[in-house]
């Protein structure tokens, strides 16, 4: 099992940042343009426990995938989990945790993944690794602009 966990402040109230994480929709704002993110199922006005929301993704190689997360617990505004149900990881478990703190909100990612093709898919663990921070590092460096 790999972990992934990152934390930022930001400097807005809680229930803004809240907000803005909690609406899949901004999914394609903070995500790389390489990884061609898009939507492809309906959405609801809010995010729920047990809401299936279904991608499409450029994975390695530039080969189109199709993912499908559940998101399985929501606590407003402390926490949301999302976990994949079909894609390219043959486990994917994403936290993400809400605090208020003096000066704003302290957001924390924390990603619990198995790769596929084991075991030859750990040959592929540092690069997926790689990949996985410069997704996260996008995604600071964007939310750092957005919610200021």
């Amino acid at each position: 099992m790999y972990t992934l966990k990152r934390t930022q402040i930001l400097p807005t109230p809680l229930q803004t940042a809240w907000q803005f994480f909690s609406d899949p929709r901004n999914l394609p704002v903070i995500t790389p343009p390489d990884l061609g993110f898009e939507i492809t199922s309906e959405l609801p006005e809010q995010m729920y426990a047990g809401m299936v929301v279904t991608y499409k993704v450029t994975a390695l190689a530039g080969v189109r995938v199709n993912w499908v997360t559940e998101i399985t617990h929501v606590r407003e505004p402390d926490f949301f989990v999302d976990e994949q149900r079909f894609g390219p990881y043959r486990f994917w478990h994403h936290q993400h945790l809400f605090r208020a703190v003096e000066g704003g909100t302290e957001m924390v990612d924390q990603v619990s993944y198995l790769l596929p093709f084991q075991p030859f898919g750990q040959l592929a663990a540092p690069f997926i690794r790689k990949r996985l921070e410069y997704i996260f590092d996008y995604r600071h460096e964007t939310i750092a602009k957005l919610l200021v």
